[in-house]
């Protein structure tokens, strides 16, 4: 009998180990700095540039929100709007560091109008001193003029442009690991400790 019992419930040890071991590779996604399964994809699918190309201003800067929250940045908010001073969207990742995000929608995409140096000036005045972020960046799914990214370079400033955006937005990997020079660490990830 006893040997029928067992035959009859095999599969729930099995069921049971696949469980163990689900959760134990989960666990140790979380301890590696991967973001959790539920924060990456959040059961939507990946945005593309054509249906960011397709959003309202204020949507495209909820969609920049969503994406940081996809990777890990909890906090994350969007804060655009009139008087917003130079920020439409502000988060902290999971290394500490705050992220000040300037968005620039172009409903034409690339036949838009680019963004031009004053934006990164209004950016580069606000971003440290007002809205305190260790990564200023500014977001837009159009086109950047080459005098904008050279002030950008010069002043620490973060460019997200039309390819960057379309490289993150799929969902590939997390916008700090898109975008060069991003300021070291503050904090380790949650339960880690810096190498």
């Amino acid at each position: 009998m006893a040997v029928e019992g067992l035959l009859a419930t095999w599969w729930v040890p099995a069921v049971a180990a696949v469980l163990s071991l689900a959760a134990g590779v989960h666990r140790g996604q979380v301890r590696a700095g991967c973001p959790q399964p539920g924060v990456r994809g959040g059961g939507r699918r990946p945005e593309t540039l054509s249906r960011l190309d397709a959003m309202h201003h204020s949507r495209f800067e909820d969609a920049v929100r969503d994406l940081l929250r996809r990777d890990g940045c909890r906090d994350a908010v969007r804060v655009g709007g009139a008087g917003d001073l130079g920020a439409d969207v502000t988060a902290t990742d999971p290394f500490g560091r705050r992220w000040v995000v300037q968005c620039k929608h172009r409903r034409q995409g690339l036949a838009g109008s680019p963004v031009g140096t004053p934006d990164f000036q209004v950016l580069n005045g606000t971003a440290r001193q007002v809205h305190g972020a260790d990564v200023a960046v500014i977001v837009t799914n159009g086109r950047v003029t080459a005098p904008a990214v050279d002030f950008a370079g010069r002043q620490r400033l973060h460019v997200v442009d039309r390819e960057v955006l379309g490289a993150w937005a799929s969902g590939g990997r997390p916008l700090w690991q898109l975008l060069p020079a991003v300021p070291p660490p503050r904090s380790p990830p949650r339960g880690e400790r810096l190498p």
